[in-house]
């Protein structure tokens, strides 16, 4: 009775050949999860949920992830795990469909899955994945500024995810999807920079003007 909070679809993953992907298998359950969360109202906390399990179980667990993952552990024995420590924190969306996909032996997709919904909970709402990859950290001014210039780009509201990379020397690298953008990007990233940095230089001066000359003389 527990699952049925949760849409069939993702019972249907059980009939998969074992050699379908990963990440194909992922694409049904987010589906279902998202399916579910919406029908509940409740997709914006599912998602917040999902990625506090990621971040703050997972990461934190690497041991916890290996046997949610097991092969040798039982659906049962995983069952009674899940209640014991994920059953008073989180909430029954989110542990009815964490039994489904152990009732299915896919609790070693979860990572992909959590991919998955991001995926398509962005798509379903125009929200476009950027990442920005760059020899240094950008300031977060920087970040809006070169999102703002991606919009006519991407078809969508850029949701930009930024990362150092100290081998690009300098540059500036944009994936978006499967498509990546360089050179272009990084001349344009330059020159927001560089505009940035001279309108704070131009108003340190207009400062230190008004400070040395209070009377305007």
């Amino acid at each position: 009775m527990a699952d049925q909070s949760v849409p069939s679809d993702a019972r249907f993953a059980a009939e998969f050949n074992p050699d379908v992907g990963v990440e194909q298998i992922a694409a049904i359950y987010a589906e279902a999860a998202l399916g579910a969360a919406e029908s509940a109202g409740r997709t914006e906390a599912m998602l917040e949920e999902f990625d506090s399990l990621i971040a703050d179980v997972l990461d934190r667990h690497p041991k916890f992830e290996t046997l949610l993952g097991s092969a040798l552990i039982s659906h049962d024995e995983k069952t009674a795990i899940l209640d014991r420590t994920l059953g008073p924190t989180a909430s029954s969306l989110m542990l009815n469909f964490l039994k489904v996909v152990s009732r299915h032996g896919r609790l070693d997709c979860l990572r992909a899955i959590h991919r998955r919904f991001h995926a398509v909970y962005d798509a379903a709402r125009g929200r476009v994945p950027v990442e920005l990859i760059t020899a240094t950290p950008v300031s977060d001014g920087e970040a809006a500024a070169i999102a703002g210039m991606l919009g006519g780009m991407v078809r969508g509201e850029p949701v930009l995810r930024r990362r150092v990379d100290p081998a690009l020397i300098g540059g500036a690298v944009v994936r978006v999807g499967d498509t990546v953008y360089d050179g272009s990007i990084a001349r344009q990233l330059e020159n927001v920079r560089r505009k940035m940095i001279d309108r704070s230089a131009h108003e340190i001066q207009s400062r230190r003007d008004r400070f040395s000359n209070p009377a305007g003389n």
